[in-house]
């Protein structure tokens, strides 16, 4: 593809023009490095005719790791023997006065379906409120599938984005992911969730699919959502789980995914997470056409995240400050909080 061939297809797909299913199995099956330098740099272009030089960041704050689910790829499904915890209020609101006056966009509270809270849900929404008070920021909240009044009330007291990742629109893989739990109540969730006035979030995991045509059922899957924010992410096997012995793709085939993204959703919100392989991935994640760094936590933190490639490591470089000047060098900056609050509505 020459300039002038590029500059057209760029502008197409500003324009809205769509990639066809030939054209994404292209893509996902190429491994010439030329052609994936192309389709990075075509992202970027891209992104950057939305959102230019400018990076959101969100804080990450996995508040409980306890679950009732047995989803086959999760370290913190109930059948795991591991340790756990559940995060105090006070400890949570400790956590969030380190992001006091940081270049941070959005709190993200994510917890396992925990049955102490789905039990007590007017617990869930009073942590909402306590670090809508102490921060002042957009909020994402992560339960899980809860009910409708309970996303109403989380609305209500001031949370703004729901996540709920589906992982795959394959529906019998789905089965052998997410065991025992309904593929239409995700999709249903998300759906009142945005019906309400939330931002919602869906993602798939990459590496887990069969092959290429389940892989662009889940692409067009998420298209068909109208989300705010689409993300993928490498299926990293996790210890004592019943996928802990499956080979682990590349990240390459992530990279290719958040470009792809990139090229079907050209003004989304498309995360880069430093959970899988911190700030140097990130990097190569931002460089594919992502615009938001994920899994921001305090330096010397005993957090948990989703991956955790770096539990075990004694400095853990995933804090606003690394992450602000890893971005200067790539000539990228953090947006202004107005420009973030415009994207999302408030």
């Amino acid at each position: 593809m020459d300039n002038k061939d590029l500059n057209e297809f760029v502008q197409d797909i500003i324009n809205g023009r769509g990639l066809s299913d030939s054209e994404i199995k292209h893509l996902l099956s190429t491994e010439n490095r030329k052609e994936l330098d192309k389709l990075y740099q075509v992202s970027r272009i891209v992104r950057d005719e939305f959102t230019g030089n400018k990076v959101f960041l969100y804080s990450f704050i996995y508040f409980s790791t306890y679950c009732k689910n047995e989803c086959s790829f999760c370290y913190y499904n109930k059948l795991n023997n591991i340790s756990r915890y559940r995060l105090s209020t006070d400890e949570i609101l400790r956590i969030c006065s380190s992001f006091k006056g940081k270049q941070i966009h959005m709190v993200d509270l994510t917890m396992g379906e925990d049955p102490y809270y789905h039990n007590n849900p007017h617990l869930l929404v009073d942590i909402v409120k306590n670090v809508k008070n102490e921060l002042n920021l957009p909020i994402m909240v992560s339960p899980g599938v809860v009910d409708n009044d309970i996303l109403k009330n989380l609305y209500n007291y001031g949370a703004d984005f729901l996540a709920l990742y589906q992982e795959t629109y394959d529906k019998e893989l789905y089965e052998r992911m997410r065991v025992g739990q309904s593929f239409r109540d995700r999709i249903n969730a998300r759906k009142f969730a945005k019906n309400i006035g939330f931002c919602v979030e869906d993602g798939i995991l990459s590496g887990i699919e069969p092959d290429i045509e389940s892989l662009i059922k889940s692409l067009r899957g998420m298209e068909d959502n109208d989300s705010d924010m689409v993300r993928a992410m490498t299926f990293t096997p996790q210890e004592g789980t019943p996928l802990e012995n499956q080979s682990q793709f590349s990240s390459e085939q992530e990279l290719k995914i958040i470009s792809i993204l990139r090229l079907m959703f050209p003004d989304k919100l498309i995360p880069a997470s430093l959970d899988i392989e911190g700030i140097d991935g990130m990097v190569k994640r931002l460089n594919s056409g992502a615009n938001v760094v994920t899994s921001i936590i305090p330096s010397n933190t005993t957090l948990e995240g989703v991956v955790n490639y770096d539990r075990d490591l004694e400095e853990r470089n995933r804090n606003v400050e690394n992450v602000v000047s890893r971005l200067k060098t790539m000539g990228m900056e953090p947006a202004k909080q107005s420009e973030f609050n415009q994207i999302i509505g408030l």
